[in-house]
């Protein structure tokens, strides 16, 4: 079900305040990727026209090209469905568990000057716990793997990195068989250790590369690091589709956007310290924009990794072998509609591309005589 347009976006904002944002970004890269968003789907990038194939209909529309830019809120849906029918032949006939790994918020100033470093450690330190904690004999005694998307966000869009992961519930033996978590589907390990030995695992990989002052190691371990599980999903499906909604997320999508008024931008927010409690938060338009950069990760780092027997090396001998142990499920899931090709007037022809232009529009004199054949 497609949803409706969003009233405001966040292009509308860094368009206002477009000759501003280079004060705003702590980089040229953060103002390159907002210059971008910006100029998403308008003429400064240039376009196409399209016309329908169905010679009663005729129906012609133009077209702007996108920025395809990972942190655009405009440019991910599609490649969201993409990802998600790629998923489909590589699930396997087993639970899997949601684990999300989050760093405590003394380590935002670092991650704001090293964000390479500290959310390379995440990824790292976080596949490193499943995979032995998988490897131990007391909690499984075989290989598994992990799918892991970084996500830097909290609800008003202040830093937050944590990581989603999904796990499948067990791994396979030295063997070559399959076997199953011993958490009966309430849970995959321990969520208590896992909290203890991440932190322990992340602090000491820091230190190898940074000085930790004795104050911030004593404010590390002052409170227990958040590692969430959830338990197993109902349905193989249920897996992907869920991880779809992280894969391709940006900091705040356009529909979240309530209000652009003034020198303001209101925007809904979720209160996951009070039940999930839907609240609006206001804030000046150039903090908005400030806040969003904060997000823009640094270029060519790969926010989406595959570990173990879900890693690209391993999963095209693997997942075949283990599909073929366990079955393979049914994954009943919806083609990608290519609705932008279906004529929005007639509903019968295809929209075809009879056009392609750059700069700022079409020639006038080329679209009329487009419009009048």
């Amino acid at each position: 079900m497609l949803r409706d347009k969003p009233r405001f976006e966040v292009a509308d904002i860094l368009q206002k305040h477009h000759h501003q944002i280079p004060k705003l970004t702590a980089n040229s890269w953060q103002a390159r990727t907002l210059y971008a968003i910006a100029a998403c789907r308008t003429s400064v990038l240039g376009g196409h026209v399209d016309k329908c194939s169905n010679k009663s209909c005729s129906h012609v529309h133009i077209s702007y090209n996108s920025c395809r830019n990972r942190h655009c809120p405009k440019c991910q849906g599609n490649k969201r469905d993409l990802w998600i029918q790629a998923r489909e032949d590589e699930l396997l006939n087993v639970p899997y568990y949601h684990i999300v790994f989050t760093l405590p918020d003394q380590l935002n100033k670092v991650a704001l000057y090293k964000p390479d470093l500290v959310y390379n450690l995440l990824f790292k330190t976080a596949w490193s716990v499943i995979r032995d904690f998988a490897d131990n004999p007391v909690f499984l005694g075989a290989k598994t793997g992990m799918i892991a998307v970084l996500h830097t966000w909290g609800q008003n869009l202040s830093l937050h990195p944590h990581l989603h992961c999904i796990v499948p519930g067990g791994g396979i033996t030295q063997a070559r068989r399959w076997k199953n978590a011993r958490g009966r589907g309430k849970y995959l390990f321990p969520v208590k250790m896992l909290s203890k030995v991440f932190r322990a695992r992340y602090v000491a990989a820091l230190r190898k590369e940074i000085s930790v002052s004795q104050e911030m190691a004593k404010a590390l371990f002052a409170n227990p690091w958040v590692v969430y599980c959830k338990q197993p999903f109902a349905a193989p499906q249920h897996v992907i589709r869920y991880l779809g909604r992280y894969t391709h997320k940006v900091a705040i999508s356009n529909h979240r956007i309530i209000d652009i008024a003034g020198d303001n931008v209101t925007f809904s927010a979720k209160d996951y310290r009070h039940g999930n409690r839907k609240t609006t938060i206001k804030m000046n338009q150039q903090e908005f924009i400030r806040r969003f950069a904060l997000h823009i990760l640094p270029k060519g780092f790969v926010r989406m990794r595959h570990y173990g027997i879900l890693c690209s090396s391993k999963k095209g001998e693997i997942i075949p072998e283990l599909q073929r142990i366990l079955g393979k499920p049914e994954v009943h899931l919806s083609p990608v509609e290519i609705a932008h090709r279906i004529c929005p007037v007639c509903r019968k022809g295809t929209m075809m591309t009879v056009m392609v232009f750059s700069g700022r529009g079409p020639p006038p004199k080329e679209l009329l005589r487009i419009m009048a054949g």
